[in-house]
Formats: structure tokens, C-alpha cells, sequence
């Protein structure tokens, strides 16, 4: 396993990294604004070839205020996975508190036509304090 990616789901075959960063220069604390990037990677070890079709977001606030964000791929992509193959991309949250997570689930279309949910691991967001 590759270190760069700290947290990890497998469901089914299907292994999501992901790997998040804080990003003070993108952030405007003094707004009550920060930022991070994630990167996610998704491997197929199934035996079969596989096709993301949406993603759930559940992000959660330091406040505990919940947001749900659906849609269709990921960066504007749905990408077909054959066996063996694996798909990165780089997106980013912004929180209007310090601390927060994300977790959710991809649904891909499985070659038989079915569908498969696959967990995106929870993952912290947490940005170092500031002195101020």
C-alpha cells in the first residue's frame, strides 16, 4: 500500500485511498474559510469491469452541521474500470470551521448490468490551529 493514502475502504472488491490535506494558502481563516484537497483512488480487484456512475458526500462540520451532496462521476468523469485498473482524482472541501469530515459512497454499474454501493472511508478534516 502506497503511504500517501491514509484512510481505506474495500467493499466488494472495490478499494477506495484517500489521502487529504490541509491547504492554508487557499484558505481565508481570518473569513472563517478553510480549505482542503483530497485525493482519492479508486482500484478494482473485482473480476469483472465496473463504471462509476454517482458519488454521496456526507460532510459534516465542527458545528456538526451536515451537508449531503449527491451527483453524477466524479470531476466530471465516470470512468470504466477493468479488472486490475485504478482511477485517481484530486477534488477539495471548504468548511467554515477548523475541524470537520467527509465520508460517503460511489455507486458503479457492474459489467452484468447490476449496481454496486461502495464505501468511501470517513476521513478527518482538521486544519492546525492558528496563534492569534
Amino acid at each position: 500500500m502506497n503511504s500517501l493514502f491514509q484512510h481505506v475502504a474495500i467493499t466488494k472488491g472495490v478499494t477506495v485511498r484517500v489521502s487529504v490535506n490541509f491547504m492554508p494558502e487557499q484558505s481565508r481563516m481570518e473569513s472563517g474559510r478553510w480549505f482542503w484537497v483530497y485525493h482519492i483512488r479508486i482500484e478494482n480487484d473485482r473480476d469483472d469491469t465496473i463504471q462509476l456512475q454517482t458519488r454521496h458526500w456526507r460532510i459534516t462540520d465542527g458545528r456538526g452541521m451536515v451537508n449531503v451532496v449527491d451527483g453524477q462521476g466524479v470531476v466530471g468523469e465516470t470512468p470504466v474500470l477493468v479488472p486490475g485498473q485504478s482511477h485517481d482524482y484530486v477534488s477539495g472541501c471548504e468548511l467554515t470551521t477548523r475541524h470537520g469530515s467527509m465520508e460517503g459512497f460511489y455507486t458503479f454499474t457492474c459489467a452484468d448490468g447490476s449496481l454496486l454501493e461502495v464505501a468511501i472511508p470517513y476521513f478527518p478534516l482538521s486544519a492546525p490551529a492558528v496563534a492569534e
